[in-house]
């Protein structure tokens, strides 16, 4: 396949062999470490078809542009080091004739530990992942990155990649302070926010994932990830609001 695969990742070990394992019909894969203390290295190293990259991280935006730059193919496949194709997928991209004026969607769905999360928004997405480095890239954001595609069509392919998102209730602790404070740097002085804004934002953030989204119906894992997403929100604008406090001293 003229597909390289590119992962960005720091302390990735209890979920990159899975991903890596899913990989084996590919012949370049590009792992961009950025500061791994765990086990994380060795892991990568044992696998021949990849090229292990170290480099610091710019916000995921420009990290991604950055690690594409070392593949050796034009079409970029980006994934995260907690996700795996599925053997659909994986046939269906041995096969596809790929389309230099189209950037592709994949089908997600995502897992708390091995338990798919099948409401809260969270199985069924259809997210930018593969397109060709040669005509465009990621966007510049620390956070939300996307790949840019105005002037493109918009194409599907088949199959699955399945996002081990969380093992533990910790890691959404950790991942909410990361990504939010992420947001409130890259919009300092950008954006207003208030105590107010962030308490609402959060409200409406539970319930629409909780109720709008039915999470409610993915039991107590439902609840968890409804209250992560309305703790996120108001971290990301109550962070805001305390940063540009501090810029206009």
């Amino acid at each position: 396949m003229k597909i390289s695969v590119v992962i960005i990742v720091k302390n990735g070990a209890k979920t990159i062999k899975r991903t890596l394992d899913s990989l084996e019909s590919f012949n370049d894969i590009i792992v961009y470490d950025n500061g791994s203390t765990d086990k994380t290295l060795d892991i990568v190293e044992s696998y021949k078809n990849v090229n292990l990259i170290k480099g610091d991280f710019f916000g995921f935006g420009p990290t991604k542009n950055k690690a594409a730059s070392y593949a050796k193919n034009d079409w970029i496949l980006i994934l995260d080091s907690d996700e795996v194709i599925d053997q659909v997928l994986l046939e269906n991209l041995k096969k596809i004739k790929l389309d230099i004026n189209t950037v592709y969607m994949l089908y997600f769905n995502a897992y708390y530990k091995n338990t798919q999360v099948k409401y809260c928004g969270w199985s069924g997405q259809k997210i930018k992942r593969i397109y060709n480095k040669k005509f465009t890239k990621f966007n510049d954001n620390m956070v939300h990155e996307n790949i840019i595609d105005k002037g493109f069509k918009i194409d599907y392919i088949k199959g699955n990649v399945e996002h081990y998102s969380y093992s533990s209730i910790s890691q959404f602790i950790v991942k909410l302070d990361r990504y939010s404070t992420l947001f409130a740097e890259e919009n300092k002085g950008k954006r207003k926010s208030s105590p107010l804004q962030a308490f609402f934002n959060a409200l409406y953030s539970f319930f629409k994932s909780y109720i709008i989204k039915k999470g409610f119906l993915d039991g107590y894992i439902g609840l968890i990830v409804s209250v992560s997403h309305a703790t996120n929100n108001f971290f990301k604008y109550i962070k805001l609001y305390e940063l540009n406090k501090e810029l206009k001293k």
